[in-house]
């Protein structure tokens, strides 16, 4: 099987002198007015156009990803706090994550694991969010309130996709 090697191609630059001719629309380059230098992506016909880095997936097909990550991180959390909220926060979100992450792996269920991992995020959002504004300590509060919103956006895309 053979790779093919991605070709990135800079722009040009193109020298510019005032050049007189009875057409002065034959190159978008040469203009009688203009002198210097003109820094310009190639034309390039759309026929022949081809996209060299494209990223096909989306931000839906991160949520499987996303719920295993995000379980891992709040059941770790039990491990570091001896507190009894701790430890019941921990193992509750864990146990959220997991049971989102298996369901998301079926076609028929990946809706209401979607579902699950959105208010799942959803509570520890809140939870995070009381609790910042509450202690107004930025450690530990701020960065778990971050993780959850962006694992809420993330379990957010996924459902309006399949809902869609």
């Amino acid at each position: 099987m053979m790779l093919a090697t991605p070709v990135i191609q800079m722009p040009t630059i193109s020298a510019v002198k005032a050049v007189f001719s009875s057409n002065p629309n034959q190159h978008p380059f040469l203009r009688p007015h203009l002198v210097g230098f003109c820094l310009r992506k190639p034309k390039i016909p759309s026929t022949t156009r081809t996209t060299l880095f494209r990223c096909k997936s989306q931000l839906q097909d991160f949520a499987p990803l996303t719920s295993a990550a995000y379980g891992t991180l709040l059941f770790s959390g039990v491990t570091k706090s001896g507190s009894k909220g701790s430890l019941f926060g921990g193992l509750t979100g864990a146990a959220l994550m997991a049971s989102a992450y298996y369901l998301m792996q079926s076609t028929e269920t990946k809706a209401i694991g979607d579902a699950l991992g959105f208010g799942a995020a959803f509570l520890f959002s809140c939870v995070f969010g009381i609790r910042l504004a509450a202690t107004r300590k930025p450690i530990p509060a701020g960065p778990l309130l971050g993780l959850s919103i962006c694992a809420l956006v993330v379990f957010t895309s996924a459902y309006l996709q399949d809902r869609l």
